[in-house]
C-alpha cells in the first residue's frame, strides 16, 4: 500500500525529521502532541495537529490507546513512533496493526523477538554473530550465576534502551541492591522491569552498524561509533570508526546483516556491538528496532534519507538501494545538544529560549526543535537539538565542528555545547583515542575545563 496521511507519535526534533521526511515524499502529516507540546516546532511544521493529553508521557506519548484514536479520528493510515515512547513498543505495533495501520517499523513479532535483549542474543549466536557471555537475571539463581560469570558485571534492562536500566557492579555483595534498581528504572522507563546480566569488558568501545531491509533484502549502511557516553547515554557519534581496521569492519557489517536476514527484517534498524581494541573482538549487545538519535551522521557519510526510506518501506515499496549501491563518503560527527548545564553536573534546565544563533556552511547540519521564544517543557527528555557535520577527513570534520560550535547560540538556558568546545580541545578525543568509560573519568577530573558561554562572554 501507498501511505497517504502519516501520524506522528513523538516530540521535539525527530518529530521535525520524520515531518521533513514525509514532505519529500509527498505525504499529509498528523502531529500527535500533548498539552505541553501545543506549541513545539513540530506541531507548527505539521499540516494538521492533535492533542492527545497532558503533560505526563503515560496520558500521552506512551498512551497507545489515544495515539491511535488520534490516527484513526484525523484518517491517518500510519504511525511513525520515531524513537523512544512507543517506538519499541510490540503491543502497540500490534495493536497498530489490528486497527488496521500501518506502524512505520518492524512487525511486533519482530519487536518483540529482538526487544527483548535476552531473546535477541540466542537469535544472534544462532546466526554466527558472536556475544557476550551472559544470562536472563530473572530467576532466583541470578546471583550465583553473576559470581559464575566473574565480577565485573553489566545489569541491563531487558526492553528499551537510552542507557536506562543499567548498572555495573563490581562484587557479589552489591548484585541484589543493584538489580533491584535496574529492574525498578526500567519498569519506570519501559514499563518491563526484566532485566538481564553479562559479563563487563572494561574500555571497550561501542560500535553499531545501520541495516535497512524491507522482509525480503536487508543492506548494511556502514557503522558508527558511540564510545563517548555519560551515565550509559551516547552526547558524541560519528561515522565510520576511526577505530577499525577494513577487516574487522567488513565482519562486523556482515554479522549484521546476517542477524537482519535471519529474522526478515523490515524497516531502519540497527545492531550494537562492544568492540574489545586490545583483542579486535566484537561482540553483540542489542538491536534497537527503530531509528537512532544518531542516524544522522550515517545520512551524511552515504547520502542517504534513512527516514524517508523507512516510510517508503513501511509503505510496500521494496529498498530503493542494494548494497553495491550503498558508497560511503568522508567523515561525519554528530553531538547531542540538551537542555543541560555541563558545569553544573548535568542539570536540567528547561525554560524559554530567548534567542537563537544557528550555524550553517558547508557539512553543517542541525537537526532541532527550536525557535526564539520557545518554552522547553520540563516533562521530557532534555535533548533541543544535535549539531551534525561532515568532512572530507576526520579532521576537517572536527574543525568544522568546533567552528559550529563557536557559533551556536542558545540564549535564555544553558546547553552541552560548552562540553563538545571543551572536549575538542582534548587530544585523546581528537585523536579517537576514547572508550565507553573514557568521558565520564575525563569528568571527574576535568569538570573545570567546560567553560560557560557567559564566562566566555564576559
Amino acid at each position: 500500500m501507498t501511505i497517504s496521511t502519516l501520524l506522528i507519535a513523538n516530540r521535539g526534533e525527530i518529530a521535525v525529521r520524520v515531518i521533513r521526511a514525509a514532505r519529500k515524499l509527498g505525504i499529509k502529516t498528523v502531529q500527535a502532541h500533548s498539552s505541553a507540546d501545543a506549541d513545539m516546532l513540530a506541531v507548527r511544521e505539521a499540516d494538521e495537529a492533535v492533542e492527545i493529553g497532558p503533560p505526563q508521557p503515560a496520558r500521552s506519548y506512551l498512551n497507545g490507546e489515544a495515539v491511535i484514536k488520534a490516527a484513526l479520528q484525523s484518517g491517518a493510515d500510519a504511525i511513525h513512533p520515531g524513537y523512544g515512547f512507543l517506538s519499541e513498543n510490540a503491543g502497540f505495533a500490534e495493536s497498530v496493526a489490528n486497527a488496521g495501520l500501518v506502524f512505520v517499523g518492524p512487525d511486533a513479532a519482530t519487536i518483540r523477538m529482538m526487544g527483548d535483549k535476552s531473546e535477541a542474543r540466542k537469535r544472534a549466536q544462532a546466526a554466527g554473530v558472536p556475544i557476550v557471555e551472559g544470562f536472563d537475571a530473572s530467576g532466583d539463581d541470578a546471583l550465583e550465576q553473576a559470581g559464575k560469570t566473574g565480577f565485573p558485571v553489566m545489569i541491563k534492562a531487558s526492553a528499551g534502551g537510552g542507557g536506562r536500566g543499567i548498572r555495573i557492579v563490581d562484587n557479589a555483595n552489591d548484585f541484589k541492591t543493584q538489580a533491584a534498581e535496574a529492574s525498578s528504572e526500567a519498569q519506570a522507563a519501559f514499563g518491563d522491569g526484566t532485566i538481564y546480566v553479562e559479563k563487563f569488558i572494561p574500555a571497550a568501545r561501542h560500535i553499531e552498524v545501520q541495516i535497512l531491509g524491507d522482509g525480503r533484502n536487508v543492506v548494511h549502511c556502514g557503522e558508527r561509533e558511540c564510545s563517548l557516553q555519560r551515565r550509559r547515554q551516547k552526547v558524541w557519534e560519528e561515522a565510520p570508526s576511526t577505530a577499525l581496521n577494513s577487516e574487522t569492519r567488513k565482519k562486523l557489517c556482515d554479522c549484521a546483516v546476517a542477524l537482519a536476514r535471519s529474522v526478515n527484517y523490515k524497516g531502519a534498524g540497527t545492531i550494537e556491538y562492544l568492540y574489545d581494541g586490545r583483542t579486535e573482538e566484537f561482540y553483540f549487545i542489542e538491536m534497537n528496532t527503530r531509528i537512532q538519535v544518531e542516524h544522522p551522521v550515517t545520512e551524511m557519510v552515504t547520502g542517504l534519507d534513512l527516514v524517508a526510506e523507512m516510510i517508503r518501506i513501511a509503505g510496500g515499496a521494496d529498498l530503493s538501494v542494494g548494497q553495491d549501491d550503498i558508497t560511503f563518503n568522508g567523515n561525519a560527527l554528530e553531538v547531542r545538544i540538551n537542555a543541560e548545564d555541563p558545569a553544573n553536573d548535568f542539570m536540567p534546565f528547561p525554560g524559554v529560549v530567548s534567542g537563537l544563533r544557528i550555524p550553517s556552511g558547508d557539512g553543517v547540519r542541525f537537526d532541532h526543535t527550536l525557535f526564539e521564544n520557545y518554552a522547553v517543557p520540563p516533562f521530557y527528555d532534555s535533548l533541543l537539538g544535535k549539531l551534525v557535520i561532515h568532512g572530507e577527513n576526520r579532521r576537517q570534520a572536527l574543525e568544522r565542528l568546533e567552528k559550529a560550535l563557536a557559533v551556536l547560540k542558545i540564549d535564555g538556558l544553558p546547553c552541552t555545547a560548552p562540553l563538545f568546545s571543551a572536549l575538542l580541545r582534548e587530544t585523546d578525543v581528537r585523536e579517537n583515542a576514547v572508550h565507553t568509560e573514557w568521558l565520564e573519568q575525563w569528568l571527574v577530573n576535568n569538570s573545570g575545563k567546560i567553560i560557560k558561554e557567559s564566562e566566555v562572554s564576559a
